[in-house]
């Protein structure tokens, strides 16, 4: 695929980037090489490959899911600045 500079520019705008006009031809050639290698890429026969999240395939460790309260809310809000009434308190931001 062949950009030229009006497309480039178009891109550019789109993508809120400011190229300058000198280097527009430049960035025409650099993105028509990206893009002659994307269309490379769409040649590969990927029938029957599954898609993969890295390379070594791992099963992650997993923990029970459950819902707890944890227990310890007297902990908790010890780190807290300021709290009342078993809550943290904030300031008030709107009026």
């Amino acid at each position: 695929m062949s950009l030229d500079s009006k497309t480039v520019a178009h891109i550019a705008m789109l993508a809120r980037i400011k190229v300058p006009e000198a280097e527009l031809a430049a960035l025409a050639k650099e993105l028509s090489g990206i893009m002659t290698w994307i269309e490379q890429l769409n040649e590969v026969d990927t029938t029957g490959v599954e898609p993969m999240t890295g390379v070594l395939h791992r099963n992650l460790p997993q923990r029970e899911d459950k819902i707890t309260d944890g227990g310890y809310p007297d902990k908790i809000l010890m780190n807290a600045p300021d709290a009342a009434h078993g809550f943290f308190t904030v300031p008030k931001v709107v009026e």
